[in-house]
């Protein structure tokens, strides 16, 4: 069976998105890859069952920084507002299917639910600004430990689980086998 694979590659640039090639592709690689960009503000993008109004960078407006909300022409006011401060997300999706019949669609719905997580995980962290905007690095630090530690315990406990669900689904198979041999 031939593998599947799904590579996220992020880089994150002080810019509004106008890298060319930020990361790195040969010639033959940038010509197959699609430039898809997200509009954190366009409401359009989000679905009516997906929209959440605590969510909306388009209604947010940051009691810390000012920031917000954002308007149809956000891109081009920030960037002509040396003062704030901004960061372009680039990502590099990858995806392989190599299943005959089936790669092609697998690999474009893969592609098409990335971008719904890439654009509802940046208007919540937009949103969100006014619970990370103070966060030092130590801070962050400390959180990306914890949340380590917490991924690790709840991983050891999946796969003592899947131990268990295994051992069981031999022991029953053994059973069928058993009785069928009788």
């Amino acid at each position: 069976m031939k593998e599947f694979n799904l590579t996220i590659e992020t880089w994150h640039k002080n810019d509004m998105g106008e890298e060319e090639n930020v990361h790195g592709q040969d010639a033959s690689a940038r010509a197959s890859t699609e430039i898809v960009h997200i509009n954190i503000a366009d409401n359009k993008a989000i679905k009516s069952n997906d929209y959440k109004e605590e969510h909306d960078p388009s209604k947010f407006k940051s009691e810390k920084t000012g920031r917000g909300p954002l308007g149809p022409d956000w891109k081009t006011e920030l960037a002509n507002d040396p003062s704030c401060p901004h960061m372009c997300a680039y990502k590099l999706v990858t995806v392989k299917f190599p299943w005959r019949g089936l790669g092609g669609a697998i690999e474009s719905k893969i592609h098409t639910v990335e971008k719904r997580l890439f654009t509802h995980f940046h208007r919540q962290v937009f949103c969100w600004m006014d619970k990370w905007i103070d966060l030092t690095m130590e801070d962050i630090r400390n959180m990306e430990e914890q949340t380590k530690e917490e991924l690790n315990k709840v991983t050891k406990h999946i796969c003592h689980l899947l131990t268990q669900i295994n051992k069981s689904f031999q022991n029953l198979f053994l059973q069928l086998i058993k009785s069928h041999v009788r």
